[in-house]
């Protein structure tokens, strides 16, 4: 892995880390088990280099990636952990369901209706504070902290 590999792998990380503590370690492994290629582009790729660019705060990004989630209408399970995520970095409640309103202007109402169900199932997720992916199994190279 290059040096600037690397660096965009750390970036990526700690952007996830930041929207559910965990979570980067989690999705690498997950994604690492089908390909690490596919682990790279998302934490390289996504999360290193798009999301952590420094023109907007984290904040603002995911409330345009609700936005856009909503709008696409076709990613109900990238929609909730951008959701829940945007809750960790300081979305209030009222701000997510704020932006799944306005979409039913620009995406319509069935994409509006599928983000209010993607909004309950975040709130009642993190309101029992549940991680966004769940642990990955263990592997023979890779210790648990919990038994």
């Amino acid at each position: 892995m290059s040096a600037a590999a690397s660096e965009a792998t750390l970036r990526g990380q700690r952007l996830m880390d930041a929207l559910e503590p965990g979570m980067g370690a989690r999705v690498g492994a997950r994604l690492g088990e089908l390909d690490p290629g596919l682990a790279r582009l998302v934490s390289d790729y996504a999360f290193g280099d798009v999301l952590s660019r420094p023109g907007l705060d984290i904040k603002t990004r995911e409330m345009l990636t609700v936005a856009a989630l909503t709008a696409m209408g076709n990613a109900p399970g990238q929609l909730e952990l951008h959701m829940r995520g945007a809750l960790n970095v300081g979305v209030s409640r009222a701000e997510l369901l704020e932006i799944v309103i306005q979409m039913a202007v620009y995406a319509g109402l069935p994409a509006c209706m599928n983000g209010v169900t993607a909004y309950r199932a975040a709130l009642a997720a993190a309101d029992q504070r549940q991680p966004i992916y769940p642990e990955a199994p263990a592997s023979p190279t890779t210790k648990r902290d919990t038994p």
